[in-house]
C-alpha cells in the first residue's frame, strides 16, 4: 500500500488541484482556518482549528457508494501513511474520523482520486503577548524589538516529508518619515511588517521620527475575533537622513557662452561665472548639525569651505571644478548622513567682440553691438567717436550699445571700443578695436563728429 500511495503522489499531483473540496469539521466552537498552500508541498489544504478536541472530520465522496480508505501520515511524508482504522460511514456519500488526531496529515482515498490535506491544533501553538519594548542603545541603523510572550513555531509537512512553517501573520506596526518627491517633504507614514513566526527580537530600519511599536496577532487569533496586542513605550529616534537639491539661477543674457557638456563632464550645474546656485537640504527629524562642504577633491579629503546651515547660495566666481556635498548629524554626532554630491563646473573665460552692427536697420537683428563672452566676473566698456568722444559706458557683459547717443542714433561709420574686464580663471583682458556701423535708413539729423544731437 505505501508504494501505491507513493506511485500515486507523482502520476496525479497535477490531477488532484482541480477536484473540489470535499472535507468538513464539526464539533469545533470556532469557525475552521482554511488556508491553500503551495502546489509544492502537495497539499490541497491546511485547516487550523483552535481545539480538536470533540471535533470530528467527514469527508462527502465524489460518487454515491464508492469504496473510501483513510490514511494519516507524520513527518515523514505520505510515502509512509499508514490505513486509518474507526472510520464510520454515514451514508452512502459520506464517511467519519469520529476525533480528529490533529497535528499530522491525512490522505482521503476514493477510487483514483486522493485528497490530501494537513489538520493543525491551535491549542498546541497559542499564541500569548505579554509586553513589547526595544533597545535603549543607540543604533543608527537598526531597532532591536523586544516581545515577552510565548508562540512556537507551527510546524507541518508535504507530502515528501519537508517540514514547513506555517505563516502565523503577527504584525508590527510603527511609524517614521518617508521622502515625498512631489511636496519636497518628509512625510509621516506607517510601517506594517508581517512577522511569520514568533520571536522574543525583532530587527526592524530605524525609524526617522519618535513613534511606538506594536505587536499583534496571530492571523488566527484575528481570525477568531481574538487577537492579542501589545504596543511598547515611545522610543525616541536617533536615525537620520536628508534630501538634497541644487536649484541654479536661471542666466537669460543670449550672448553669454554655455560650457560644453566636454567641458563640464556630465555636470549640469555651473557654466559661465558668475554664477549663484542654492543648495537646500531637507532633514529628518534627528538632525540637529548642519553642514554643506565644498572641496576641489571629488572625494572631500580636503574641505575648502563648511556652511553650518541646511540652505546657502553660492555665487561662483572662480573657473574650475567644485564639489558640494550635504552632512547631517543628530545632537550627539554618533548618527550621521552624507548627500548627493553636486558637480560644479566653470567654464575658462572667453570675451569676443564683434566688428560691425546695423542698428535700426532690421528690428531684432544685428541692431545692437554686445560682446560674447563667458565666465567674465569683471567688466567695463568704454565707446568712442573718431573724435575721441565717449558715446556710451557700460559694465555688465549681458548689455550691448544700441548705437544712440543722448537718444539718438549716431550716423554710420566707424567707432571704437575700449574694454577692460576679468575672468573668472583670472585672465585680464584688455581689448581695443573698431566698431562699423552700417548704412541704415535714420531718423536723425548729422552733426559734427559724426553724432546725431
Amino acid at each position: 500500500m505505501r508504494k501505491a500511495i507513493i506511485t500515486f503522489i507523482f502520476l496525479f499531483a497535477a490531477f488532484r488541484y482541480a477536484m473540489p473540496q470535499q472535507v468538513s469539521f464539526a464539533g469545533s466552537n470556532r469557525a475552521v482556518f482554511e488556508e491553500t498552500p503551495a502546489a509544492s508541498t502537495g497539499l490541497d489544504r491546511i485547516y487550523v482549528i483552535y481545539d480538536c478536541d470533540g471535533v470530528s472530520m467527514s469527508y462527502t465522496q465524489r460518487t454515491a457508494g464508492s469504496t473510501v480508505t483513510w490514511y494519516t501520515y507524520q513527518e515523514r511524508g505520505g510515502g509512509y501513511a499508514e490505513v486509518l482504522g474507526g472510520i464510520d460511514r454515514i451514508d452512502n456519500m459520506t464517511t467519519r474520523l469520529p476525533q480528529v488526531v490533529a497535528n499530522c496529515g491525512y490522505i482521503i482515498e476514493e477510487g483514483t482520486d486522493r485528497t490530501y490535506v494537513w489538520v493543525v491544533d491551535y491549542s498546541d501553538y497559542m499564541l500569548s503577548l505579554n509586553n513589547i519594548g526595544f533597545d535603549t542603545q543607540r543604533d543608527c541603523g537598526t531597532v532591536r524589538v523586544f516581545v515577552d510572550g510565548v508562540g512556537r513555531e507551527m510546524t507541518y509537512y508535504t507530502i515528501t516529508g519537508v517540514p514547513q512553517q506555517l505563516d502565523r501573520g503577527l504584525t508590527l506596526t510603527y511609524r517614521t518619515l518617508e521622502w515625498n518627491t512631489e511636496s519636497t517633504a518628509w512625510e509621516e507614514v506607517a510601517v506594517e511588517e508581517n512577522e511569520e513566526s514568533f520571536s522574543t527580537t525583532i530587527a526592524v530600519p530605524a525609524p526617522y521620527c519618535n513613534t511606538e511599536f506594536t505587536l499583534s496577532g496571530d492571523r488566527f487569533l484575528r481570525y477568531w475575533n481574538m487577537e492579542e496586542s501589545v504596543t511598547s513605550a515611545t522610543y525616541t529616534t536617533s536615525a537620520v537622513a536628508a534630501e538634497t537639491m541644487a536649484v541654479q539661477d536661471e542666466q537669460t543674457a543670449d550672448n553669454e557662452q554655455a560650457a560644453g557638456d566636454s567641458e563640464g563632464g556630465e555636470s549640469s550645474l555651473g557654466g559661465s561665472a558668475p554664477v549663484s546656485i542654492t543648495f537646500t537640504a531637507y532633514p529628518t527629524d534627528a538632525v540637529i548639525h548642519h553642514e554643506w562642504q565644498m572641496s576641489r577633491d571629488q572625494e572631500f579629503n580636503n574641505i575648502d569651505s563648511r556652511f553650518n546651515q541646511p540652505e546657502i547660495t553660492q555665487t561662483f566666481n572662480e573657473g574650475g571644478t567644485f564639489y558640494f556635498r550635504y552632512y547631517g548629524a543628530d545632537s550627539s554626532g554618533e548618527c550621521s548622513t552624507t548627500g548627493e554630491t553636486y558637480t560644479v563646473f566653470i567654464g575658462e573665460s572667453r570675451l569676443e567682440c564683434p566688428n560691425a552692427f546695423s542698428p535700426e536697420a532690421s528690428v531684432g537683428v544685428n541692431d545692437e553691438w554686445r560682446v560674447s563672452y563667458r565666465s567674465i566676473v569683471e567688466f567695463h566698456c568704454w565707446i568712442f567717436n573718431r573724435w575721441g568722444v565717449k558715446v556710451f559706458e557700460f559694465t555688465d557683459p549681458a548689455q550691448g550699445w544700441d548705437g544712440k547717443y543722448k537718444g539718438k542714433y549716431v550716423k554710420s561709420g566707424t567707432y571704437f571700443y575700449v574694454i577692460e574686464a576679468r575672468g573668472a580663471d583670472g585672465v585680464e583682458y584688455n581689448l581695443k578695436g573698431d566698431i562699423n556701423i552700417l548704412n541704415y535708413t535714420g531718423t536723425g539729423s548729422s552733426s559734427s563728429g559724426g553724432v546725431t544731437e
